[in-house]
């Protein structure tokens, strides 16, 4: 690859076996992908190669063939199974050299920490001839550049700690002034209330018609634990031009997902729901039982939200929702913990004894035992009293392991909360122009 020549989609190979094993991961790529669309340049496609010298010299050429620019992590080692440094040069037909420098620079590191270098070390010394050598003041193995007929191919340290500043320090300098001066701009869109297909419908029209404008807006919907995340990207030269077309197509989501958008800006509901309330110099208390204590917990993470979280109670037991809440004993008799009249009164009892605006209540089967026909496991009921009287409910039935049904419990409920500020504030600006 020429020297002027635009570099504008990458390939990463992280290279070793312990990559393979439940143990390792390949934490590299994540940096390197975020450092590139910085840069303007967007991954195609990353491969996890074991120590195999047949199959990364495969995938080397094959990125070659996808990218104008492989990056190739970790086998840069002195071990027999560290691969990477020969198998790359076979691939071009590179012949290797020692280069004297190296081997003294190597040298003087272990000597540094009074000991001897190890013969076998003298390997990552070894450059394919044409390639530049990538100091690296953080270990012994230097990274290297090499230019190819069809690509620019980088060989990285394995480590991080050395991976990191290697490509900071040589290669970003290298690559900016190839990459035409964009760079990739990024818009997360946070989405409650929806499944992934369902915003996958939802959305699809507003995409098909940026496709069919020219493709300036790229959308990648990313399914997580009680909520979607929609990511919206770019390319732009100026950050200006960028915001202006994300914030455009922010817009144009916003108005198909409705309620179930919770941020133009990747925040969480808890933060969200946190600047509604401080926004309407409102408070909220919090009754949880299946949860223990996770939607406070949550809401405190947020600094600053003493302003508008009053407190809350773990009513775990019978005993404690009578105790503490003053839930009526006959209710829990009649109906059982995990009922609607139970919840209802945990609710309006946060409100009253925290003198709050809104008292939210919380109770449910965790699991994995405790269940029944009846209320099987994963059944949860909320609630959401409020200072006009008014107390809405409803019951919900999450699935997965304890884990997940506490956090997609607490995760529904703070979503009622913002829902009813919503619906409220509607009210009011509707009430407002009549």
């Amino acid at each position: 690859m020429t020297t002027g020549e635009s570099i504008r989609r990458a390939v990463i190979i992280a290279v070793g076996s312990e990559l393979l094993t439940s143990t390792k991961l390949d934490t590299n790529s994540l940096f390197l992908t975020e450092a590139l669309n910085g840069l303007g340049v967007t991954l195609a496609y990353k491969v996890v190669i074991g120590d195999d010298e047949v199959r990364l010299s495969r995938a080397v050429r094959c990125a070659t063939d996808e990218a104008e620019l492989v990056l190739v992590t970790g086998g840069l080692g002195a071990t027999d199974d560290d691969v990477t440094r020969a198998t790359v040069a076979r691939t071009f037909d590179l012949p290797m050299r020692e280069d004297p420098t190296l081997v003294s620079t190597i040298r003087s590191r272990f000597e540094a920490r009074g000991l001897s270098m190890p013969e076998v070390n003298r390997r990552q010394a070894l450059v394919p001839r044409g390639a530049d050598v990538l100091p690296n003041p953080r270990g012994t193995a230097p990274g290297l550049w090499i230019d190819t007929p069809t690509a620019v191919c980088i060989l990285l340290p394995g480590p991080f700690r050395e991976l990191r500043p290697m490509f900071i320090d040589h290669v970003t300098p290298r690559i900016g002034p190839r990459t035409d001066g964009a760079r990739v701009y990024r818009k997360i869109l946070t989405i409650v209330g929806r499944t992934e297909s369902h915003v996958e419908e939802l959305t699809k029209p507003v995409h098909l018609q940026w496709r069919e404008s020219g493709g300036e807006v790229q959308r990648t919907i990313l399914a997580s634990l009680g909520q979607i995340e929609l990511h919206l990207t770019t390319l732009a030269h100026k950050p200006t031009d960028a915001q202006a077309t994300l914030a455009r197509a922010a817009a144009e989501i916003s108005n198909v997902l409705g309620t179930h958008l919770v941020s133009a800006d990747g925040e969480s509901l808890e933060v969200v729901v946190g600047r509604m309330l401080r926004a309407r110099h409102e408070r909220v208390a919090i009754a949880e039982s299946c949860t223990g204590g996770l939607i406070m917990s949550r809401l405190t993470d947020i600094p600053g939200s003493s302003v508008y979280t009053y407190g809350g109670w773990t009513v775990y037991s019978n005993q404690a929702k009578i105790e503490q809440l003053g839930v009526d004993p006959g209710l829990l008799d009649r109906h059982g913990a995990v009922s609607e009249p139970v919840v209802c009164a945990m609710a309006e009892a946060a409100r009253r004894l925290g003198r709050v605006d809104y008292g939210l209540g919380i109770t449910g089967i965790a699991g994995p035992s405790g269940g029944n026909e009846e209320k099987p496991v994963g059944m949860v009921w909320l609630a959401l009293a409020n200072s006009a009287g008014t107390v809405q409910s409803r019951r919900f039935r999450f699935a997965g392991e304890r884990d997940r049904v506490k956090f997609q419990a607490s995760q529904t409920a703070l979503d009622m909360l913002r829902r009813s500020l919503l619906e409220r504030d509607t009210k009011q600006h509707a009430s407002a122009e009549t």
